[in-house]
């Protein structure tokens, strides 16, 4: 506790140094679950929330998401590229040609083509290109596995061929963040001089940043969608990893959001007269678990065991309510949710019933680790939250150890496979996943050949069956034939109990009543350029 104290202590007095130039109107200062400010060079670190606040910000992608409403499901919309399709001359369906917008200039002042688009997946996808950023890459690359070759064909057309036909290829260039060739040339093709400067399309500038502090961001008046040149003076982001330094930061005036506040503090803060903002979105807290060899989750028993030992009601009253349980992967009432057979529900006997039959006991348990962080990206509040799941499995005989990682490192560790050292041994990981389209929310995480390093199947899972299944949702190019073979994946998510699936998140934040006109969009990403501040 007294450590706690001293690193709130020395939080708070930093935010108060750096609110000196930060308290005039119009100026939104937001503490983020990040431990440090996202990588700012493009393609952002930090999972979700760099995107979020450092990626769609600064940056545009080809395609964007519609952050507008709250109501209704976020879907793709045009983003630098007007217009987007299969070549109808294509017979194989692998070459799409994208029509990008014209007069769109980055920040640094120069021009945006298709030759901008080209360097850019350059500096992703080919090692031996100048302009390659291995930081970069390691975000963005295994974004985009269906992409062969590119190429521009004129300077507002872009001709993009897939390795095989490819229906999701618009939802993975969605995450592809473009900044300014230009600017990298001028600042002597550094990429660490790009950090401290850099230059995108989107409606906010950075004026700097100061590691693991602070970042400020201003508005792009010339930003080419006039609709959504932010109102605001000025935003600043605050890293606050720790839930109960983020709502003392909120209540003493350093800060005038917060994301994910610490549940127990929801009523206090509501009767306080801050503003509690949720909304559903895509989104799933799971562990994931290892099928490499050796791996106890190899069993379907202990699997289904684990998903009936949870108490999901139990944890939903922990969370004080800001949780929606897991019954499947994806949240229910979904529309790729189908009909999967297998219930998940809190019944330890069945549990137990299981794990015996695997060989397995309270008095006998299976004892694994687990990977975990403190903080991060839609993690929640996941110290407290994966305390809860192993009092849950001890009590049917599954005996679970933490390994604890701060938030980008555990990123690092996903990505790097369960094979790997860096694993530590762990069997599973506890990581939260933004599920909004066919491939981010299943393909990217079974698929045989996007095991490490290809991708992301962290587990090494691999399964023809599901091969199959993944190989007809990028054939099918029909909306309502694809959604059919995605229900029947999720099915098959649920029935094989392939993760351990615990609850939905939903999106929690706080804020000063002060501010204004923010639309809580279902979505990971939000919109901050309609936002103003009340004096």
């Amino acid at each position: 506790m007294r450590l706690f104290l001293l690193k709130t202590a020395f939080t708070l007095a930093v935010l108060q140094a750096a609110a000196g130039g930060a308290l005039a109107q119009g100026t939104l200062r937001i503490g983020m679950t990040a431990s440090d400010i996202p990588l700012t060079t493009g393609q952002t670190d930090n999972g979700g929330e760099g995107q979020r606040f450092m990626g769609y910000t600064v940056y545009d992608a080809l395609i964007n998401w519609d952050l507008s409403s709250a109501t209704k499901p976020s879907d793709l919309a045009p983003g630098l590229a007007l217009s987007w399709g299969l070549d109808p001359a294509d017979a194989g369906k692998t070459k799409w040609l994208f029509k990008l917008r014209p007069g769109v200039k980055f920040h640094d002042g120069s021009e945006f083509t298709a030759e901008s688009v080209v360097w850019n997946l350059d500096k992703l996808l080919k090692t031996d290109a100048p302009q390659f950023d291995p930081r970069q890459s390691a975000q963005g690359k295994s974004r985009i596995p269906a992409v062969a070759s590119y190429r521009a064909i004129d300077p507002l057309t872009l001709e993009i061929v897939t390795k095989s036909p490819d229906a999701t290829l618009p939802y993975q260039l969605a995450w592809i963040l473009m900044s300014s060739p230009a600017n990298w040339e001028k600042l002597g093709k550094s990429w660490e001089a790009v950090a401290k400067a850099p230059s995108g399309t989107g409606p906010w500038k950075l004026t700097g940043f100061v590691p693991r502090e602070r970042a400020e961001l201003v508005p792009n008046p010339d930003y080419w969608d006039k609709a959504r040149v932010p109102k605001l003076d000025k935003m600043v982001l605050i890293p606050l990893p720790e839930a109960n330094a983020r709502v003392a930061a909120l209540r003493s005036g350093q800060v005038d959001w917060i994301e994910a506040p610490a549940p127990d503090a929801v009523k206090s803060l509501t009767s306080a007269g801050f503003k509690i903002v949720t909304n559903a979105y895509p989104h799933n807290w799971t562990w994931h678990l290892s099928r490499a060899e050796g791996s106890p989750w190899n069993d379907i028993r202990v699997r289904k065991a684990a998903n009936l030992a949870i108490d999901r009601e139990g944890m939903k009253e922990l969370l004080s309510g800001m949780m929606i349980p897991a019954e499947g992967f994806f949240p229910p009432g979904h529309q790729w949710f189908g009909k999967p057979s297998f219930k998940l529900g809190y019944k330890p006997e069945e549990a137990k019933k299981l794990l015996k039959e695997a060989g397995f006991t309270p008095e006998k348990p299976l004892v694994t680790k687990i990977l975990i962080s403190p903080s991060g990206s839609g993690q929640m509040q996941p110290l407290p939250m994966n305390e809860f799941v192993q009092q849950n499995l001890a009590d049917v005989g599954i005996k679970v150890d933490f390994e604890v990682v701060e938030w980008n490192q555990l990123i690092n560790i996903w990505r790097a496979g369960a094979k790997d050292a860096s694993a530590r041994g762990g069997t599973g990981m506890n990581y939260t996943y933004f599920i909004q389209d066919p491939f981010t929310g299943f393909i990217r995480h079974l698929q045989c050949n996007l095991a490490p390093p290809a991708g992301t199947n962290w587990g090494y899972y691999c399964d023809p069956e599901m091969d199959k299944l993944f190989d007809q949702v990028r054939n099918t190019f029909d909306p309502k034939e694809q959604t059919a073979i995605l229900q029947k994946i999720h099915e098959k998510y649920v029935d094989d109990a392939l993760f351990l699936m615990v609850t939905h998140d939903v999106n929690p934040r706080a804020m000063n009543a002060k501010v204004k006109g923010f639309v809580q969009a279902q979505n990971w990403f939000q919109d901050f350029s309609p936002i103003t501040m009340d004096k």
